[in-house]
């Protein structure tokens, strides 16, 4: 298969490069020039008999014997993935290239770390299609430890963005990662979770079976191998990967240490948007929050329109920054197609709505329950009906 790029990415072509993307640790500038030089093949046989740099030579040192990119590609199978590589259709090149720009500052490294690149390979646990799933799509993280507050806004935000047609990217950890899948998942939509090992050791294990629901309707990814286990840079290097696979990035709840503003920061340097919510002044969950939005030039986020203004295509607008709407004229088109499908009296099935507004069935359902929340909409015993007069004076909040 030609992705577009020159490479054809034949079976040989995609384990080498399941070996290339294990045999370091992390995907270095001296891997990345070796490959672009002779191609991911050649460069497989050049480092396993170590004909290669000094520096990679080193790098790939304890593994070049032990690496086995078929054995890997056979493990991925046993849990339905596949490692999605260049030259694939479906590769984010658009996304990951940011990661090693400029190529002159790829070198080097702090303490004789090698410095981190955009990764060989995706190994992609899921049915979503990458490059669907990836060309509108938005990270909702924060802390492990959120208050009630912070779950409730995570799962409105990941669920409104959700029915506006945005895939949520999050890291599958406890807490507003979790609140934002779930909302996704009881919502009908698409949702990434990224890992920091690999995908097939689901982590953390208590969220094992949300990771797999994660992966029925959407996927589960990584850079790492399967087989790899997870570490503390291992986590910082997932937090990259969020922010480079999303539009924008937000942070619902953040300690003023915390994971969620190592992806805000990775974000801000990819030229991301980034948004962070606010909370009480009191609450310790909000101090990282409030920090971005003063002194990181993080735009604050409330709602869901103020969202998908962060994440949009440029000129796409949401609803005016008030508190409530005394008629329809602010909402989006979605919303206001179904609110007119909804019938005054008696009641429809969703199915019904959705054909009626023109709507996915899966977006559909999501907008009711916004509906029902907010009162605007009624579920009885006929089906769906709109709530009040059936005029244009409904108090709808803003989502």
């Amino acid at each position: 298969m030609d992705g577009g790029d020159g490479v054809v990415v034949t079976p040989e072509v995609r384990r080498a490069y399941a070996y290339l993307g294990a045999v370091t640790e992390r995907p270095t500038a001296e891997l990345w020039d070796l490959v672009d030089e002779v191609g991911p093949i050649e460069a497989c046989d050049r480092i396993r008999v170590a004909r290669v740099p000094e520096a990679l030579a080193e790098q790939s040192a304890s593994r070049r014997d032990r690496v086995d990119g078929a054995a890997l590609m056979d493990s991925a199978g046993e849990v339905g993935a596949h490692l999605v590589v260049p030259g694939d259709p479906g590769w984010p090149a658009h996304a990951l290239e940011p990661l090693d720009r400029p190529r002159g500052r790829r070198r080097g490294g702090h303490g004789g770390v090698a410095t981190a690149l955009r990764p060989l390979g995706l190994w992609w646990r899921g049915t979503a299609d990458p490059a669907l799933s990836l060309g509108r799509s938005v990270a909702v993280v924060g802390t492990r430890a959120p208050t009630p507050y912070g779950r409730a806004v995570a799962a409105d935000l990941a669920s409104g963005v959700c029915a506006e047609g945005f895939t949520v990217v999050s890291g599958g950890a406890f807490g507003i990662d979790a609140a934002a899948h779930r909302a996704v998942l009881g919502a009908g939509g698409c949702t990434i979770a990224v890992l920091a090992g690999g995908v097939d050791r689901l982590y953390p294990r208590g969220n094992d079976g949300m990771l797999r629901a994660v992966a029925e309707s959407g996927a589960v990814v990584s850079a790492q191998a399967p087989g790899t286990g997870v570490t503390r840079y291992r986590f910082l290097d997932r937090n990259r990967l969020i922010a480079a696979l999303s539009r924008a990035t937000v942070v619902v709840e953040a300690a003023a240490r915390s994971g969620a503003l190592s992806t805000a920061a990775w974000a801000a340097a990819l030229d991301r948007p980034v948004g962070a919510v606010p909370g009480p002044v009191t609450s310790v969950a909000s101090v990282g929050c409030h920090l971005l939005v003063r002194d990181r030039g993080a735009v604050l986020v409330g709602r869901t329109a103020d969202l998908i203004e962060l994440a949009g295509d440029m000129g796409e607008t949401a609803a005016p920054p008030t508190g409530h709407l005394s008629s329809w004229d602010g909402l989006d088109d979605v919303t206001r197609r179904i609110l007119e499908a909804l019938p005054v009296t008696g009641g429809s099935a969703p199915a019904e709505i959705a054909a009626s507004a023109g709507t996915a069935p899966t977006v559909t359902r999501a907008v009711l329950g916004r509906l029902l929340s907010a009162g605007a909409a009624v579920r009885g015993p006929e089906g769906w009906r709109r709530s009040g007069d059936g005029g244009v004076q409904l108090t709808i909040p803003v989502t």
